[in-house]
């Protein structure tokens, strides 16, 4: 690894960490980024699974407090999320990487879609005034399913999950949604640890640079307006995803 690759970690982790303590949808800088470096899309999706997760980590334990209302929905949600990432693994490690790489442009330009129009779901979800269980758990499974297979935008996928399923607000839901992509991330990050091409010396590299993000975006969060790291990461995501259609 040469001192270009080590700084475009660096830059890319920091970036990644302080866009999902402020916005979210980090992944969609730390990922690409492992694909310029050389990396195979599978090992690169691996490798990012298991370098951000000390960001959900620290992300799930700062906003704890906001699991009081909902603790009876919190085991079998959580239970749902990991048998979710469960079938994702499978997929993703058992599956042709030919599969993977083929998807993997219209996966990034998906999750930037859904994360520039993050704003206006989250304003409509907020509107509803109905439980719905069969959207919640089938939203939960299939984002976990999702947050396995491909990491970016995992938290705007259950966060809509759970807003269709449970009548509450928004900014209510989101430590919920804090815990199940921790529950999502650790149960990829073990499998992937222990059976998929994970680069370890990338992630040495990448997760100190998106923990100290992530607790810079924290800090940063109340002073700095999130629609600068917004357009920034729309804009990186819908450029990788173009050029990687266009290679």
């Amino acid at each position: 690894m040469d001192p270009a690759h080590i700084a475009l970690l660096l830059a890319a982790g920091f970036g990644a960490g302080v866009c999902n303590a402020i916005a979210g949808g980090g992944s969609l800088l730390s990922f690409p980024a492992l694909l310029a470096m050389g990396l195979p899309p599978v090992s690169a999706t691996v490798t990012n699974a298991v370098a951000v997760w000390p960001g959900y980590l620290g992300g799930a334990a700062a906003l704890r407090s906001r699991l009081a209302d909902f603790r009876p929905l919190v085991p079998r949600l959580v239970l749902t999320g990991a048998l979710g990432a469960v079938c994702g693994v499978v997929a993703l490690l058992a599956a042709p990487p030919e599969v993977f790489t083929a998807l993997v442009p219209y996966l990034v330009l998906a999750a930037t879609a859904l994360f520039a129009f993050q704003p206006l779901i989250t304003k409509r979800l907020a509107a509803r005034d109905r439980d719905s269980s069969a959207l919640l758990y089938a939203g939960v499974f299939l984002g976990g399913v999702y947050g396995a297979y491909f990491n970016g935008g995992m938290g705007i996928v259950l966060l809509t999950a759970l807003a269709l399923g449970v009548n509450a607000a928004i900014n209510r839901l989101n430590g919920l949604k804090s815990l199940l992509t921790l529950t999502v991330s650790t149960t990829a990050m073990v499998a992937v640890a222990l059976f998929g091409p994970v680069d370890w010396l990338t992630v040495l590299v990448l997760a100190p640079a998106c923990l100290l993000g992530g607790a810079t975006g924290a800090k940063l969060a109340d002073k700095l307006r999130p629609i600068a790291f917004r357009v920034l990461v729309i804009a990186f995501g819908t450029a990788a995803g173009g050029a990687m259609l266009l290679t």
